[in-house]
């Protein structure tokens, strides 16, 4: 019983710990748009907690770079964007461009660059070597591959995504019930992560956000009511709840995707392995908790209802304080 208690206890310090850092350190985001005659355009946002707390990382360009005009600085959404334009001789293709300061290794930068022709290339940094050379022109194969990564990249670092499925999972038992409610969700998320990226779908994102939190902490309450006997509507029908809540949860990774921007030249292949990568994300995070699941089924032996019990109320609080941190946030 010790060490079951142990083993909760860190399953909620650890859950916890995400939550903490979840919303405030998002990748930071720099943009390079091609102007033409060795020029570019430049955008630099970094997370920041509050006005006053701006994490310490800047670009550095290479040492011929000349910086044209100023540089002008809003604050907003949590960040602060830093724009201005540079003069490179001949053009960046080939250089190298990176990332420095205290901050590095806090957090992932998803940088961009937009040429004259229309085609972009992206590039999510790890934080391990926050760095990265401007390539000439890309094909659709190059985009379609970048933007597979990046959607498999998204999934797995979105916590509040993965803790909605990792809630459902635990209300949801049977290959078949498994394979239903989480092609549900698929499908939803899907379709509106298409329209909100194309435009047909408007909605603000930060109430999205908070919206997507609760509907976590609904999973979760969900999870315990099936404990004590009393199974609710995701028990009975959790394809309805996995596509109900998977269409907010397609316009959270639109915004994610918004960040990033869509290749002119190449918006239906990009759109569309985006999908796929966060598809295969999902998959495999879907295949870890099940393997497990099994295992620890084998190892707990009797105990796995207080198991459930733990990281139900474990899930259930951490998207209880993203609740209402999201809320007092556009509030």
């Amino acid at each position: 019983m010790r060490s079951l208690k142990f083993t909760a206890l860190l399953l909620l310090a650890c859950i916890a710990s995400a939550a903490a850092n979840a919303d405030v350190f998002q990748p930071a985001y720099l943009e390079l748009r091609e102007l033409g005659r060795d020029n570019y355009a430049v955008l630099w946002k970094v997370p920041a907690q509050g006005e006053s707390m701006r994490l310490s990382a800047y670009v550095r360009f290479p040492p011929a770079t000349e910086t044209i005009g100023e540089v002008r600085t809003t604050y907003g959404a949590g960040a602060w964007s830093e724009r201005w334009k540079i003069h490179y001789p001949g053009g960046l293709i080939g250089q190298t461009i990176e990332i420095e300061g205290n901050a590095v290794g806090v957090t992932d930068v998803i940088a961009r660059v937009e040429r004259l022709d229309g085609s972009s290339q992206v590039e999510r940094l790890p934080f391990e070597k926050p760095a990265f050379t401007v390539q000439a022109s890309a094909g659709k194969g190059a985009v379609a591959w970048s933007y597979l990564v990046l959607g498999v990249e998204h999934i797995l670092a979105g916590i509040d995504h993965l803790l909605f499925v990792l809630a459902l999972l635990l209300v949801v038992h049977g290959t078949r019930r498994i394979v239903l409610t989480i092609t549900a969700f698929t499908l939803a998320h899907s379709l509106t992560l298409v329209a909100a990226t194309l435009g047909w779908v408007h909605v603000p994102g930060p109430p999205v956000e908070a919206i997507i939190a609760l509907s976590i902490v609904f999973v979760a309450s969900e999870v315990i009511h099936g404990l004590q006997g009393r199974p609710g509507l995701t028990a009975r029908a959790p394809w309805v709840v996995a596509f109900s809540f998977g269409l907010l949860h397609g316009l959270g990774f639109a915004g994610a995707l918004a960040e990033v921007g869509l290749p002119q030249v190449a918006i239906p292949i990009a759109l569309l392995t985006f999908n796929i990568g966060v598809e295969l994300g999902q998959l495999i995070f879907v295949v870890a908790v099940l393997l497990l699941r099994t295992i620890f089924a084998r190892i707990l032996s009797g105990r796995e209802n207080s198991m459930q019990w733990l990281a139900a109320y474990a899930i259930g609080s951490v998207a209880a304080f993203w609740t209402i941190e999201r809320v007092a946030s556009f509030l």
